[in-house]
């Protein structure tokens, strides 16, 4: 038995005002996610009138695959060429969509003067591996490829993404470092889901309570992986804590809460990074629950998170 690090007293209320956390079952999935349907606002709705635009396009996916979706959004007036970043979001590989990160890129677009891409990627079960993570690829590929007609330095794409969003970009890092694909600058990794075997102290400290908990996470890996999660058959690609060779990555910033589930996966993976003398900036911000810059903003040490992204993603790109 393990005793939990407690949330901060700043961030209980927050916390709390989540309420019991929902038991995700693989069966009650497309339920699920039609009764979220309505719960984050379109693009243009979050960013009002705030100096972006967005463009939705329908590009290629995977060979062979369905085609994919994703929204752009630009400085209103670019001109010339800028940096890119290639988000994927979240939810647990089993639930989420791409408008509910739109707040967060419309920030750095507006603060950064950067272009954003958003991809939609097919969600499991009905999509198991290696699906999500090559729908993410082929949206990269195709940043890449666009770049200039996008308003994209093409030298300065980073990756970045939350919780599953994370896991996906370290995968999709490692699918472009494997297949000599996109060049990337760098990859920003908020608390991801990284590792199915779903063991750590962290995962057991929070079986049933918190934004993600160990049960939903055990779900969310075996919607993805079958009957491989947790067995030496998970990929690296779905799974990157299992890469037995980490060289060659772009830099990784890696953020995540000292009181979640992920938490000793993610510090695992940094120190693994640094190991083989690669590039790794991880923070672990004290009394932090899964997703607390999403449900806390205006706490202080969501401020703080934030400024220290800003910082990382000015020394990466060179702003």
């Amino acid at each position: 038995m393990t005793t939990p690090v407690e949330v901060s007293a700043e961030l209980r209320p927050s916390l709390a005002g989540f309420g019991t956390p929902p038991v995700f079952t693989l069966e009650g999935m497309p339920a699920a996610r039609a009764a979220s349907g309505d719960f984050f606002p379109s693009a243009e709705q979050v960013i009002g009138d705030r100096p972006i635009d967005t463009e939705d396009r329908t590009i290629p996916g995977p060979a062979g695959e369905p085609d994919i979706t994703v929204t752009i959004l630009r400085p209103r007036g670019l001109t010339g060429v800028v940096p890119g970043l290639y988000n994927i979001h979240g939810g647990g590989m089993m639930t989420g969509h791409r408008v509910m990160d739109t707040g967060r890129l419309a920030d750095l677009v507006e603060t950064l003067g950067v272009v954003a891409v958003n991809v939609e990627y097919r969600l499991a079960p009905e999509h198991p591996h290696p699906a999500p993570v090559e729908d993410c690829y082929a949206g990269l590929v195709w940043m890449a490829a666009n770049a200039a007609e996008l308003g994209v330095d093409a030298d300065r794409i980073i990756i970045m993404g939350g919780s599953a969003g994370g896991g996906l970009s370290a995968g999709v890092a490692l699918l472009a470092r494997d297949r000599r694909g996109p060049a990337l600058i760098g990859q920003l990794l908020l608390c991801p889901m990284i590792d199915d075997r779903n063991d750590t102290v962290s995962s057991h400290q929070y079986p049933d309570s918190g934004t993600w908990t160990r049960q939903n996470n055990d779900i969310g890996w075996k919607a993805l992986l079958g009957g491989a999660a947790g067995t030496p058959d998970a990929s690296p690609y779905a799974a990157p804590l299992r890469a037995t060779d980490l060289t060659g990555l772009p830099p990784a910033y890696i953020e995540v809460g000292a009181a979640e589930v992920f938490r000793d996966e993610n510090v695992e993976y940094a120190s693994r990074i640094w190991a083989v003398g690669g590039n790794a900036e991880l923070h672990v911000w004290a009394g932090a629950f899964h997703g607390f810059d999403i449900f806390a903003p205006e706490s202080i040490v969501a401020r703080a998170a934030i400024a220290a992204r800003e910082s990382w993603f000015r020394r990466i790109l060179g702003l």
